[in-house]
């Protein structure tokens, strides 16, 4: 049988798809696949069609929701049994209209119909270069950047409302922004983005001018909120109430919203339980930390959109010792670029350990009360503050840092994915599991509390001296 033959067959099979499926779900997961071949698996010689993906993550929530209805129908179609083989493509989405995204039904859609929009001018709140197609996606981000792409086709319809979370400089603003401009280029739909520190002012300054109406029009009638940020309104009741009538009052009209947040809603401190039961109706998506083969990835990216031709030995060694956030290994690139436009010198290796030394080199700015709990816990289990964060699993050392992740949640502001950073770049939900295990056992160990407290007492002592 042909490869036209197997084509016609993923296509009509995807056809089938959409309509069990509806429009929005099969767009979030069936528009940026692609047929690339025919074939015969190598092991079992079975009729096979390879078909590029654009991630792990996509390839393997595919295979996982849809894998037997695909199979079921492929064989309806075509009488015999085609396996589907992922090719990850590592492609990013392309910032094309929506028309061109999603699969044809009627291949005789009218021109009208598939005329493109003229391109708009730029979006006044958001930056041009925050769009899709500069934003690698992998396995650490894949939940998330695959989200924002079906929230950005289908606003109002598809995973409304939308939190995304996760430490400083993750690429949550660069997330939310691309679909800010996605709907902005390829819709009428009006799109607000604003910080939760704008948000606040334009309140403030509302109630002074005696202009609330003009406020609550502003951001009840749009189509797609942003808002960057939504820790800031910890403490502060008053916003907090406007943004819960806010909140009410798009998702009523069915209208996109979209937040950021440096932590889970879990752990947001002096929020009113009803605003935050509606954050915790939101679909959540963690950003975390770039794996060393995204991070490669990330810094490729970018010199390509500066035009730039960074040699791969720079490129690894730059993602080999930044390892803090995104925002910091696109800075050190962009360090290394203006460096060598202005010397006139191409990049290499020793100009990447010059420039780089003071910043590699450079002494963590952790918040000092965290590094003297570890210092306090470590001293009082006769262990080094190495031990705590290190990978070690043995129990001498696993129960000592799971009272430290405990006490620094209970006598720090940081987030639990701040915590997990401080402690070898744990993620949140080791921290949460830590601070659980500890909150059980002073149920049952009378002992703990006292040794706590003796904890405690050490660090203030510490504090006292720094």
């Amino acid at each position: 049988m042909a490869d036209l033959d197997y084509e016609g067959f993923w296509k009509e099979t995807l056809i089938q798809l959409q309509n069990d499926l509806g429009e929005e779900e099969f767009s979030g997961w069936f528009s940026e696949l692609k047929y690339l071949r025919t074939g015969k698996n190598e092991k079992t010689g079975e009729n096979s069609i390879v078909v590029g993906i654009p991630s792990t993550f996509h390839r393997d929530k595919v295979k996982s929701r849809y894998q037997n209805a695909i199979n079921s129908k492929l064989k309806e179609l075509s009488g015999i049994d085609i396996i589907i083989e992922y090719e990850i493509t590592g492609k990013t989405v392309k910032e094309e209209p929506a028309s061109q995204i999603q699969v044809k039904k009627d291949a005789s859609t009218s021109a009208s119909q598939e005329k493109t929009r003229k391109p708009k001018e730029k979006h006044p709140q958001l930056r041009d270069d925050f769009v899709f197609n500069t934003f690698v996606i992998g396995d650490t981000n894949g939940f998330a950047a695959n989200a924002a792409i079906a929230i950005s086709k289908n606003p109002g319809k598809a995973y409304n409302p939308f939190l995304i979370f996760g430490g400083v400089g993750m690429g949550k603003t660069h997330l939310m922004q691309a679909i800010g401009n996605y709907i902005h280029d390829n819709s009428d739909n009006k799109v607000i983005y604003i910080t939760s520190e704008n948000f606040l002012n334009e309140y403030v300054q509302a109630i002074q001018d005696g202009k609330m109406n003009h406020f609550k029009n502003k951001f009840r009638n749009t189509d797609v909120l942003l808002i960057d940020d939504i820790q800031f309104f910890q403490n502060k009741d008053r916003i907090q109430e406007e943004l819960f009538h806010t909140f009410n009052a798009l998702l009523d009209s069915k209208k996109q919203l979209v937040f950021t947040c440096d932590r889970p809603v879990s752990e947001l401190k002096s929020f009113s339980a009803r605003l935050q039961s509606r954050f915790e109706h939101c679909l959540p998506a963690d950003m975390k930390l770039p794996r060393y083969e995204e991070r490669c990835a990330i810094l490729k990216k970018a010199a390509e959109s500066k035009n730039a031709s960074i040699p791969i030995e720079v490129i690894q060694f730059v993602s080999q010792n930044i390892t803090s956030n995104v925002r910091d290994l696109v800075s050190a690139l962009t360090t290394l670029i203006a460096y060598t436009e202005l010397m006139g010198k191409p990049i290499d290796i020793e100009i990447a350990q010059q420039r780089l030394n003071s910043v590699i080199n450079a002494p963590k700015q952790a918040n000092l009360s965290m590094d003297i709990i570890i210092r306090a816990v470590a001293e009082h289990f006769r262990l080094t503050p190495n031990d705590l964060k290190g990978k070690k699993r043995n129990q001498s050392i696993v129960f000592p840092r799971q009272l430290a992740m405990y006490i620094s949640r209970e006598i720090t502001d940081y987030s639990t994915t701040e915590i997990g950073q401080e402690f070898g770049g744990r993620d949140h939900s080791t921290v949460l599991h830590s601070v659980e295990k500890i909150q059980g056992q002073l149920l049952t160990d009378p002992t703990l509390d006292s040794t706590i407290e003796i904890i405690k007492s050490l660090i203030k002592e510490y504090n006292a001296k720094r």
